[in-house]
């Protein structure tokens, strides 16, 4: 697996690293949720696909996309667990996403907005896609000001995750302005 520098370092090669995002750089937003989900205490591999989170764009995020065809160069560099879950975020068809979310029942699937496929996930899966998607969000919330922004859907995921998550969310939503 690659080096910390190594991975920034893919940023800059292919053009990603100063590209606005939310009053930062795209980059300083990537490494920012790596380093959140690392104080989070998730593993090295959850880390690492944080920081390559949006790497192929997502439904709101489309001031950089690698493309698809490049997936194999971020396998090789973070090991094809965490690019599955960066795959994932990046891939997420939002609408379909929170409704399975908010469903009491849970999740009967991935709708997968680049090829249109549902896809079953595993609980794990399941687990860390959603610790990445939320600790990205509550990392820029404040910068973008889009506080209700789908607030329901974030805080289900804080609510099922528990514990750092819920607190994170608690302590994030504290700071908004009445």
């Amino acid at each position: 697996m690659a080096t910390f520098k190594e991975l920034t370092d893919f940023f800059q090669q292919v053009g990603a690293s100063n590209v606005r995002h939310t009053t930062k750089t795209y980059l300083a937003h990537a490494i920012t949720v790596h380093g959140d989900l690392k104080k989070w205490g998730c593993d090295e591999t959850v880390q690492n696909a944080g920081l390559f989170h949006s790497i192929y764009g997502t439904e709101r995020f489309q001031r950089f996309t690698l493309p698809l065809e490049r997936r194999d160069d971020v396998k090789s560099l973070v090991g094809e667990r965490a690019e599955w879950l960066a795959y994932l975020n990046c891939a997420m068809d939002r609408q379909h996403f929170d409704n399975e979310t908010l469903k009491e029942s849970g999740s009967d699937g991935f709708l997968d907005r680049y090829t249109g496929d549902v896809i079953k996930l595993s609980q794990h899966d399941v687990s860390d896609l959603n610790t990445i998607h939320l600790c990205d969000w509550l990392e820029q919330v404040e910068r973008s000001q889009d506080w209700n922004y789908r607030r329901p859907v974030y805080r289900a995921i804080a609510e099922r995750l528990g514990g750092i998550a819920l607190e994170s969310y608690d302590a994030v939503y504290s700071g908004e302005s009445v």
